[in-house]
């Protein structure tokens, strides 16, 4: 069994040991320009096209993190990038959604106690008690309802806000509102005073958080965007942001990554910046999915993680 392996930055040695201890029958190897021998598998992240163009006899090429987008973006203008037949998987966890569990309840509970605001306070030498939030007006809404959207769902239960989620198809969880579908977004916003993001990256999503979006949410909104930048419309944000519909935001991705110094996020109190770094892919658990998942697929079987091209995700 051959597996090729490119990433722009992981440490290729680390992976290529790991992998052969997991898949003690595989023979691993950093895929460089103009190798066009066999491989059965592809382990990847921004592939070069002619990595993957060609090779119809792949049995499956692995996504080394949960977005699949720079894959879909090169298939758009190279469809032959990855032949029809070939399945392509991301990493539904391998550890990520605990480290988004970590992030969402830090920051949905930093603003329910007005930590950010005493922050504030602080550096201008100002002793002044806030007015606590009712727990039960203030809604958490969750844009996405997958392994990741749930995941951080499940771990906001237990602090007795009101949740909702919203996605493509109804989810049955207890605890959880349930909307689904371009008509009941409106509902889901209605009413909505913490708005997580954790949508798939595709065209229909591309721009969502917008004005339109913004303005329906409860009066002093907070929004915490954890998927891609390419979500929200920027300038929308701060000018939600100038009229008070939103208090505050925390923001770990952006449309152009690193963020310049002179862009205007940096200049807001109440914007939190993290580097796109809300879940990183943990080398050991995403290689024991991986070899789990060529170990089914030797087998005949069809792992989980396998990416509908058609939806994106």
């Amino acid at each position: 069994m051959d597996i090729i392996f490119y990433h722009p930055s992981f440490n290729a040695q680390s992976w290529q040991q790991g992998l052969m201890q997991r898949l003690p029958q595989a023979r691993v190897r950093c895929w460089h320009a103009g190798d066009n021998a066999p491989a059965d598998y592809a382990l990847v992240r921004t592939p070069p096209v002619e990595m993957l163009r060609g090779r119809s006899d792949l049995k499956g090429v692995f996504a080394l993190g949960a977005g699949v987008d720079d894959i879909l973006n090169q298939l758009h203008t190279h469809p032959d990038m990855i032949a029809p037949q070939v399945p392509l998987f991301r990493l539904e966890d391998t550890g990520m959604v605990q480290q988004m569990q970590e992030y969402a309840v830090y920051t949905v509970l930093g603003w329910f106690r007005r930590f950010d605001e005493y922050h504030l306070q602080k550096r201008q030498a100002r002793w002044q008690p806030l007015a606590n939030f009712s727990r039960h007006h203030f809604t958490v809404g969750i844009l996405g309802a997958g392994v990741l959207g749930l995941g951080v769902a499940e771990s906001l239960k237990g602090w007795g806000f009101p949740l909702r989620c919203w996605s493509r198809s109804p989810k049955l969880r207890d605890g959880i509102e349930s909307f689904y579908g371009t008509e009941q977004l409106p509902d889901f916003l209605s009413g909505t005073r913490v708005l997580i993001n954790l949508l798939p990256h595709t065209p229909q999503t591309k721009g969502i958080i917008n004005q339109q979006l913004l303005s329906q949410l409860a009066p002093g909104a907070f929004v915490l965007n954890l998927a891609r930048g390419a979500h929200l419309v920027e300038e929308d944000l701060l000018l939600a942001l100038e009229t008070g519909q939103v208090a505050a935001a925390a923001l770990d991705v952006f449309a152009e990554e690193p963020l310049k110094a002179s862009h205007p996020f940096w200049a807001y109190p109440r914007i939190a910046i993290t580097p796109h770094n809300a879940a990183v892919t943990l080398p050991d658990a995403a290689m024991d999915y991986i070899a789990q998942a060529i170990s089914l697929r030797e087998g005949g079987e069809m792992p989980a993680g396998r990416v509908n091209l058609q939806r994106g995700y």
